[in-house]
């Protein structure tokens, strides 16, 4: 199967009640551990790659052709995705370079903006063959700080979708970017009361900070796409460090391969967890 559109994925997952795990692809050994982790376990996943990675590598190219041709040797589907660009040029990029799912985030910018800019990105990704994820509102914490008090409101985010025709949408129920503890909670009758009223699958944001138990309630009240960084970098570190004190080397094929294969085991985990709640 491998490289697939989002919209097809999701689909499947809803289909089922289930939900697939989006994981950030920083390194090649990141894409790399989650093909392993879709392997094993025969799941679908979606590999993203937000904006800040690529102001990290200097350039969308070359992770994007690494994620790609990942992604294209697997026998599972597999979704190479924009994450939250706000740059109408990146999102010209990745359609250009054959990236299959864009979520365009234009939540910083007015309503009217977001949607008109949102639009412009729909027709465009559509046209292409390419699915479109975006983002009502801005879900908290993309400046560390745990907004618990932001939400979506189910009206707003079925208008939302009507007019901008976005095949996925991120909503805010009490998640928040970049936390390191596991202690979120969610509102689960907010999450039922937006999928009651929105026709497209939701995704949850900021689930690092959501505990198992939590994510399983998610996306038994309707999460459909899943995001999780945080946690996987947390995963990541600790076993490259743990490799690094355990024998000291200046072969980076050691402490890389430790934190991949930790990763690739964490990431099967999450994409067994959340296929089946």
């Amino acid at each position: 199967m491998g490289l697939s559109p989002l919209a097809p994925v999701l689909a499947e997952a809803r289909s089922r009640g289930g939900a697939v795990g989006a994981f950030n692809v920083i390194q090649i050994e990141h894409a790399e551990a989650y093909a392993v982790a879709a392997e094993r376990c025969s799941l679908p996943v979606v590999m993203q790659i937000s904006e800040n990675c690529v102001r990290y590598h200097g350039s969308l190219r070359p992770i994007a052709a690494a994620t790609l041709a990942i992604a294209e040797s697997c026998s599972v589907p597999v979704v190479v995705h924009l994450d939250h660009a706000e740059s109408l040029d990146l999102v010209d990029e990745a359609v250009g370079l054959g990236l299959t799912s864009v979520m365009f985030d234009g939540s910083k910018l007015p309503d009217d903006a977001n949607r008109a800019a949102t639009r412009r990105v729909v027709e465009q990704c559509h046209a292409a063959g390419i699915s479109v994820e975006a983002e009502l509102g801005e879900v908290g914490g993309k400046d560390g700080v745990h907004a618990a008090g932001v939400r979506t409101d189910p009206g707003d985010a079925a208008l939302f979708v009507a007019e901008t025709g976005v095949d996925a949408l991120a909503v805010a129920v009490g998640s928040s970017h970049a936390m390191t503890e596991r202690v979120a909670v969610l509102d689960t009758g907010l999450i039922a009361a937006i999928a009651a009223e929105v026709p497209v699958p939701l995704v949850l944001h900021g689930s690092s900070g959501v505990p198992d138990e939590g994510l399983v309630a998610a996306v038994r009240a309707g999460m459909t796409k899943v995001n999780i960084a945080t946690h996987l970098n947390q995963v990541w570190t600790e076993a490259m460090v743990a490799r690094l004190d355990a024998s000291a080397t200046v072969d980076t094929r050691k402490y890389l391969g430790a934190a991949r294969d930790a990763v690739a085991d964490e990431a099967e985990r999450l994409l067994r967890l959340l296929a089946r709640p």
